[in-house]
């Protein structure tokens, strides 16, 4: 008994030395280091828009249902564009006003209000010219004794308000000669510009009253419904994005050098018709995190990874939003260039 014991020990590490001699380790991974993963898992990134209006109102149509395909710039929605169009009318009648009397300013007085005011002006200079005519009679009849010194008073006083009308109206000439103050001119353009800024604001919100797709997508949900008063940002309707595709994955770090932006990838799901859809990655996140729960690999793990997206442009309906799906590498030697 005690001699077969050493037998049965050396038979024993003979075989040990023949397996490792004939590359069982390596045949079956022992004391390797982990292949490469050639698969990444991940899921749909849920993209959706809650829609509602820039301004308040009362909600006068809805256009679409659930579930209906849109286009960027379908109208979805309308509010009741009554008072915005009021609103409209009052700034544009405000900025005609206001350009009228611009020109009125720039154009300066006609030449009739010339001709008045020079008329004017040449009255008064003969007005001054008979009341010296009469102060020149009554000093000559006043050293001769005829009138009295009040006659000669009453003459100078006639003359002297002659001649101070006289040079009121010629500068009422010489201003409407002139024409606006520059001062006035840069003020009217001020209140010019003012209020067409006002009537572009006018224009803004009336085109606001209508609901627009920002990009193409279904309709996921109605929130609100026509006649409700919403206030601006209310949300009324939820559209999901369908282009392009955004697939979240997650890469460990023993890996993350055989990804880098603009890397060209395969996606599939469990749906998936065919060989799948092309995409790219788009972005890695510099920092790294634990495995989400979300992520559902065949072999769970603890370690630290890095986030990346995936852009996948004409994707397929099978590819819908949150599902998991499967992202293929191509083989190290392309994914290097």
């Amino acid at each position: 008994m005690n001699k077969i014991v050493p037998v049965v020990l050396l038979v024993a590490a003979a075989g040990a030395a023949a397996a490792w001699y004939w590359g069982v380790p390596q045949r079956y991974g022992y004391f390797l280091p982990a292949a490469p993963a050639e698969v990444l898992y991940g899921n749909v990134d849920i993209r959706q828009v809650s829609l509602g209006f820039r301004v308040g109102g009362r909600l006068a149509a809805v256009t679409v249902e659930e579930g209906d395909a849109v286009k960027a710039g379908d109208v979805l929605a309308r509010l009741d564009a009554g008072p915005y169009e009021i609103a409209v009318r009052a700034a544009e009648e405000n900025v005609a006003a206001l350009n009228a009397t611009l020109d009125k300013l720039v154009a300066g007085a006609r030449p009739s209000e010339i001709g008045k005011a020079r008329a004017a002006y040449e009255e008064q200079v003969a007005s001054l010219a008979n009341a010296e005519q009469a102060l020149g009679r009554a000093e000559q009849l006043r050293s001769q004794g005829t009138v009295a010194q009040s006659s000669l008073d009453t003459a100078t006083t006639t003359k002297d308000m002659a001649r101070a009308r006289v040079a009121s109206a010629k500068a009422a000439l010489d201003l409407i000669e002139e024409g606006s103050r520059a001062e006035d001119v840069a003020a009217a353009r001020a209140q010019l510009r003012a209020a067409e800024a006002q009537l572009d604001a006018a224009r803004t919100s009336l085109a606001d009253t209508e609901l627009k797709a920002p990009a193409g997508g279904v309709i996921l949900s109605r929130v609100s419904e026509p006649g409700a008063i919403v206030a601006p940002s209310t949300n009324v309707l939820v559209l999901s994005l369908t282009e392009p595709v955004w697939v979240r994955a997650y890469v460990s770090e023993t890996d993350l050098g055989r990804v880098h932006p603009g890397l060209k990838v395969k996606v599939t799901s469990d749906s998936t018709v065919g060989a799948g859809y092309e995409g790219q990655v788009g972005f890695i996140s510099p920092v790294a995190e634990f495995t989400p729960k979300s992520v559902e690999t065949p072999d769970l793990r603890t370690d630290l990874v890095y986030r990346l997206r995936i852009i996948v442009d004409h994707p397929g309906k099978d590819l819908r939003q949150g599902m998991p799906v499967t992202v293929h590498l191509p083989p190290q030697a392309d994914a290097a260039k």
